[in-house]
């Protein structure tokens, strides 16, 4: 069975221009990647939890922020592995100076016998979409397609 992860596509409207938040890995994979690397804050949720609450979840757990809105539904996506990404929206702001993620642990340098652990996100950033769009991982780019069918944009 695909894995399932549920995400939240943080949005403001500045100056009629509809930005949204994305968010950069972290960890020694993605350090020297920026076209394409980037992702809506998102993790997997299990059998029986209710995917809005996952996508809340795992964005406080990535960011440190607990977003505060109703969160609409603007679709499932499949990403290329096969995961399936179930989106919610909230309209917020946030100041990225403030993120603090949650920690993950790896063996690095590969086959070192060494672990370190390194932030689930290094950075997040207010895009524009013409800019995300360039930013986001491919799979994840219909979902700003539909956040624009969903928020109504001054």
């Amino acid at each position: 069975m695909p894995k399932r992860s549920a995400g939240l596509v943080l949005y403001r409207i500045r100056s009629s221009e509809l930005q949204v938040l994305l968010v950069h890995p972290g960890g020694p994979y993605f350090a020297k990647k920026d076209a394409g690397a980037w992702s809506i804050p998102k993790g997997e949720y299990g059998d029986g939890e209710d995917p809005q609450a996952a996508a809340l979840r795992e964005f406080e757990e990535e960011t440190g922020v607990r977003p505060s809105g109703s969160a609409v539904f603007i679709g499932e996506i499949r990403q290329s592995g096969g995961k399936r990404v179930m989106a919610f929206a909230v309209e917020g702001d946030l100041d990225p100076a403030i993120i603090r993620s949650n920690q993950f642990e790896m063996e690095w340098p590969p086959r070192s016998g060494r672990r370190q652990s390194f932030p689930e996100i290094d950075e997040a950033r207010w895009f524009g979409l013409e800019e995300a769009r360039i930013k986001i991982l491919v799979g994840q780019a219909p979902l700003l397609d539909r956040l624009c069918e969903t928020v109504p944009i001054p």
